[in-house]
């Protein structure tokens, strides 16, 4: 079921009015039967998957919990994560690796006999498998007892506001919530109402009207270059986080309706001035997420210093890989990883060079410079991440500055089809000019946010002004959006 769907329109309602209506020891099932079917909308069958993963690593985590040896923990710990990663393996990485077999051996002259897949990524696999292998972790280590309730431990994993893109809870955080007796508290659901609001707004009315632009180009990425690439592109880097971020607002505002508190995935991430500190504020529970259980156990920065590199760039290209089964996450991934060892690598020496040029004092330059670098850096890999195959993503980024004297000439001498095929994607100018006005009103909002977050900015404000812009999101909403029932992006993955 979408977020932006007719059905949950229903759905969110009937669910929350019953939860609050039914006795406290009875809302675990309720929810727990609202999340089953909420997945089961997209795909019935797939939810035996789901069902399978769940027995082994509640078992799994009390059998973790009962052994008295450490060998008997660490390969029982082990057989949960082959479980977990084998499902991932067969529905999400097994034609992958066979299409680079089959590549392989034609380049050898020889045939691959091992046979295509014809089967459906389940939708949110790695997200609520990484969610499930991190309650087992936790187990492991000592810092979760293991759930002893089926139910609660299902409903964990299966807990529908984030049951398919996220936020990658840990157990710590939930499984106490699902016991806790939460009651109706107005300025609590508004506040969630709130959040919803604004998340449906990132979703329908920036996003999936960006993405109308964004898939002209990178559909039919050869018939362009230079300008409409670069816009296309830049077009894609708000897309993919008003998406995601979108989802993940709507996620969180229907949670706290209800009384759950779920962590903060987004932090304004267009505002960072490192890649470093892009990946403390772009999707945080999964970059956490390999701290915590790749990155730390790999060594970390407490190793020499180029086995601290390679922890990064294994990390990154685990993170690619785990976005999507293409070479081109793979790549993206890489990227990511290159960026970040070479900022260490060059530290001293921009700092240095900073100083030289007396940059250092003149701090506000010095943030836009380090900010807009960080962004194009950014942008340039979300071409990779974007494109549908790895030659698109070649051409894209080879051709990002040719043709830019015949674009610019053609938008400086306001050519109809000059205007329209190099600045407006084909598009007409009052279809371009509504998506730069709702990308500004999201920048002009997030930027007035700081660190707080959405309903706490506009709760201090005086009431007019307030329900001036409550009303204008809504407004917004139902004139502006584009409800074409879209995918969330992160649904692939």
């Amino acid at each position: 079921m979408l977020f932006n769907s007719f059905e949950f329109l229903l759905f969110f309602p009937v669910v929350t009015g019953l939860y609050f209506l039914l006795p406290h020891r009875f809302r675990w099932a309720l929810l727990l039967l609202a999340s089953c079917a909420f997945y089961m909308f997209f795909k019935p069958v797939y939810i035996l998957i789901l069902f399978g993963t769940i027995v082994i690593d509640y078992a799994a985590g009390i059998w973790i919990e009962n052994s008295t040896t450490p060998q008997r923990r660490k390969a029982l710990l082990l057989a949960s994560i082959v479980a977990n990663v084998g499902v991932l393996a067969v529905f999400k990485y097994f034609n992958f690796l066979n299409d680079s077999l089959t590549a392989l051996t034609e380049t050898l002259g020889t045939r691959n006999p091992v046979p295509y897949l014809s089967i459906l990524l389940p939708i949110g696999l790695s997200f609520h498998t990484f969610q499930a292998m991190s309650y087992t972790f936790e187990v492991y280590r000592g810092r979760q007892p293991a759930e002893r309730h089926f139910g609660i431990y299902a409903l964990y994993v299966m807990f529908y506001p984030q049951l398919v893109a996220g936020p990658i809870e840990r157990p710590q955080n939930m499984l106490h919530q699902f016991r806790q007796r939460h009651t109706f508290q107005y300025e609590r659901v508004t506040a969630g109402l709130k959040l919803m609001a604004w998340g449906l707004f990132k979703k329908v009315v920036v996003a999936d009207r960006l993405a109308l632009f964004v898939d002209q180009v990178y559909n039919n990425p050869t018939d362009y270059q230079g300008l409409p690439l670069v816009v296309a592109t830049v077009f894609f880097a708000f897309q993919i986080y008003c998406d995601f971020s979108g989802y993940t607002d709507i996620a969180l505002g229907s949670a706290q309706v209800m009384g759950f508190s779920l962590m903060r995935n987004f932090n304004r991430p267009y505002v960072a001035g490192s890649i470093r500190e892009f990946w403390g504020r772009w999707h945080i529970s999964l970059s956490t997420w390999f701290r915590d259980y790749l990155y730390i156990p790999l060594g970390g920065n407490r190793v020499e210093k180029w086995r601290w590199y390679r922890n990064i760039l294994v990390v990154f290209l685990v993170s690619g890989l785990w976005h999507g089964a293409a070479w081109t996450f793979v790549i993206w991934g890489a990227l990511h990883g290159f960026y970040q060892v070479f900022g260490l690598v060059t530290e001293k020496m921009r700092h240095r060079l900073a100083n030289a040029t007396g940059l250092l004092r003149l701090p506000v330059l010095h943030r836009f410079l380090n900010l807009s670098s960080t962004f194009a850096l950014v942008c340039f890999a979300w071409i990779f991440f974007r494109a549908n195959t790895l030659a698109d993503a070649q051409y894209i980024a080879t051709h990002l500055f040719t043709g830019w004297p015949e674009s610019l000439r053609a938008v400086v001498t306001n050519a109809a089809y000059g205007r329209t095929h190099w600045l407006y994607l084909e598009h007409s100018t009052g279809q371009f000019a509504l998506a730069l006005l709702c990308l500004a009103a999201l920048l002009i909002i997030e930027l007035s946010q700081q660190e707080e977050s959405l309903p706490a900015v506009f709760q201090v404000r005086f009431a007019p002004v307030r329900w001036s812009v409550y009303v204008g999101l809504v407004l917004a909403v139902l004139f502006f959006g584009v409800f074409n029932s879209s995918q969330f992006i992160y649904f692939q993955f």
